[in-house]
């Protein structure tokens, strides 16, 4: 199915581009998929043919690492990005309960996006802070020691800052 968006033509120009300017690089396939959600924000499935092509390896191949590393987005993320970090030490502070309700509060599991399309929900593996765990980012913006009602709070705030 073809992509509906009105940027579709200029995203698969860009991949092509980005495709062809990495692809004699040795172990070109991350840089190449890094560049592409760096230039258009996901990994559009259009994106994978003409990936697949310009590195002489199966289309299977390409899904495969797409969806091994959770970094890579299949769709595009919500208009916030909220990480909860799910590594040891914030795991020692509460992350997993954390974790469980902003699954819950958001109303999608990790990453996906609110069917309002508002916030996509993402794990991270260390956002640096382990003493004052559990940690989340918002758009980028590190919290430390956040319970649910300060979740609650500070996705609340993005939100109307839309």
């Amino acid at each position: 199915m073809p992509d509906a968006r009105p940027d579709a033509d200029q995203d698969v120009a860009a991949v092509e581009r980005i495709v062809a300017a990495r692809r004699s690089q040795p172990g070109a396939m991350l840089p190449i998929l890094h560049d592409i959600q760096d230039r258009v924000g996901y990994i559009p499935g259009a994106a994978v043919p003409l990936i697949a092509g310009g590195l002489n390896v199966s289309r299977a191949e390409v899904h495969g690492v797409i969806s091994y590393y959770h970094d890579f987005r299949q769709e595009p993320a919500g208009a916030h990005r909220v990480q909860v970090c799910r590594a040891e030490a914030c795991q020692a502070r509460g992350s997993d309960a954390l974790a469980a309700h902003a699954a819950r509060a958001l109303g999608c599991d990790f990453h996906h996006t609110t069917a309002d399309g508002g916030v996509t929900l993402e794990a991270a593996y260390c956002l640096g802070h382990c003493s004052v765990g559990p940690n989340i980012a918002i758009d980028g913006k590190q919290y430390a020691r956040v319970t649910p009602a300060r979740f609650d709070k500070l996705v609340d705030a993005a939100r109307s800052m839309e």
